[in-house]
């Protein structure tokens, strides 16, 4: 190799050398520096929901940690798909973030025409928590168990009726999943909203639903409704002398409601590692824990990866719901 050879290849290396430094010396200004002004949360349901008082808590959180205004802003309609459209064109830069429920995972196969796609526009952030969904009848249907459930509707198919908040919910997947599982056939109510529904299984109009179990156990507690399992992997936290219905004769049946914090792609990977670390540091607190799972909620701790293939797996888990039960719009 020549002294000129040598001089060049020297002066290569230190270049790549300075470059690398200062890839990574701009990666960690990105960190130290964000938010750089105020962030807005989205939420793409209406004021007062779930979504939306997770949304709110976080935010006041995430103000206090970080110093600098964390606001929380309403885009409700088309099914979430207005509010998660705004995020998804929103800069990539961590200042506009999606406080989304599994509605969006659902929509992905459900709405084939929306604007934007979760897995191409999207980067997970952080997931939330999640809550049970429970298995409830009218008083006076004869099941006192999901085994006779499935045994009464089997007996009858196409007869049983079960309600939901409405097509394409997770309120309505879940009873979906549970049809495919079981081997059951039951007819699909469809209301506006729980609260229609709920009106409907106490008044018996309707033979059976899933709907949150936080929304649900003043109904049980008071006889209203008959409660038969919920729908997670394990019991609930506040009602543990309940099976699950994995438990109960559908093994490795699970539908839960759950919540995470979406951004943008492109969004800077360390300033997404920030706001994963303050999320998780938030919902492992004691305090955080120990009220969730007072009302029913189990809060959920991943870093970035992990949260990105449990999206993945929960598109296509109801990918295969909406599919094979042949759900449309």
């Amino acid at each position: 190799m020549t002294s000129e050879t040598s001089q060049i290849t020297r002066r290569q290396t230190l270049q790549l050398a300075a470059a690398a430094l200062a890839s990574v010396t701009g990666v960690a200004l990105q960190a130290q520096t964000y938010p750089a002004r105020a962030v807005k949360i989205v939420v793409p349901f209406g004021p007062g929901g779930p979504a939306d008082l997770y949304a709110r808590f976080i935010a006041q959180a995430l103000q206090e940690t970080l110093g600098q205004t964390f606001v929380v802003e309403n885009k409700p309609g088309g099914g979430a798909v207005i509010g998660a459209d705004a995020v998804a064109k929103s800069a990539p830069d961590g200042h506009t973030l999606l406080l989304m429920s599994n509605t969006l995972t659902i929509n992905e196969t459900l709405m084939p025409g929306k604007p934007y796609s979760l897995s191409k526009d999207f980067m997970g952030v952080a997931p939330v928590n999640y809550s049970d969904l429970v298995l409830v009848t009218k008083p006076g249907l004869a099941a006192r168990n999901v085994a006779e459930l499935v045994q009464l509707a089997k007996a009858k198919p196409g007869t049983l009726s079960y309600a939901s908040s409405g097509p394409g919910t997770p309120y309505h997947l879940a009873g979906e999943l549970f049809k495919m599982m079981a081997g059951v056939d039951a007819v699909h109510v469809p209301y506006k909203n729980s609260g229609a529904a709920r009106t409907d299984i106490i008044g018996g109009q309707v033979d059976f639903m899933f709907d949150a179990l936080p929304g649900m156990v003043a109904n049980i507690q008071a006889g209203k409704v008959k409660a038969l399992a919920t729908t997670g992997q394990v019991r609930s936290t506040i009602m543990p002398d309940l099976p699950t219905v994995r438990e109960s004769g559908v093994p490795d049946y699970e539908a839960v409601i759950w919540n995470g914090v979406m951004a943008p792609k492109g969004t800077p990977a360390a300033v997404v590692a920030k706001l994963n670390a303050e999320i998780r540091r938030l919902i492992a607190k004691p305090e955080t824990e120990k009220s969730w799972l007072s009302q029913g909620i189990v809060p959920m701790n991943m870093d970035v990866e992990q949260f990105d293939r449990y999206v993945s797996a929960d598109i296509a888990k109801w990918a295969r719901v909406v599919n094979g039960a042949g759900i449309k719009l």
